[in-house]
């Protein structure tokens, strides 16, 4: 075959640092700029989708074949938490959490994730952020230590 075909799709969730509420709704909307620009700019990739709450954002990303998920969230979690820093003083000690989520999406169930990805704040006055990130791991069949998930 002379050329590479892919459609790569991933969910990817993170918190902030101890699941400080650190996301207001005027920090979102321009988060969310940033971090597609990022997505764009840095990774050869495209946010399809991003929502979350004050304590943790998910993004539906779409990804060149060349890219690997873990540089990908590493360069928008580094990136969108400098420009925080740098925009937004008063956030000082604002860092995301370590780890992260990430589950591949098929074209099929891409706008089934979008409408997941929309209804977040609804979703969380539920269901906690814990709760809905351990659901995501076992319908994953993502195997994990409970003792750990959330260090």
């Amino acid at each position: 075959m002379g050329s590479t075909y892919c459609n790569l799709l991933y969910h990817a969730v993170f918190s902030t640092k101890n699941r400080q509420r650190w996301i207001s709704s005027e920090l979102e909307t321009r988060l969310f700029a940033f971090m597609g620009g990022t997505v764009r700019e840095k990774c050869e990739g495209v946010l399809l989708a991003a929502n979350g709450t004050e304590d943790h954002v998910h993004l539906l990303l779409g990804l060149h074949q060349t890219k690997s998920i873990a540089n990908v969230v590493r360069d928008v979690k580094s990136n969108s938490s400098r420009w925080i820093h740098q925009t937004f003083p008063d956030y000082a000690d604002f860092e995301w959490q370590g780890g992260y989520g990430a589950f591949t999406v098929s074209v099929s169930q891409r706008e089934k994730v979008k409408r997941y990805l929309a209804r977040q704040k609804t979703h969380h006055g539920d269901v906690s952020f814990e709760t809905e990130f351990i659901i995501l791991l076992d319908a994953h069949e993502i195997e994990y230590d409970k003792r750990y998930v959330f260090d």
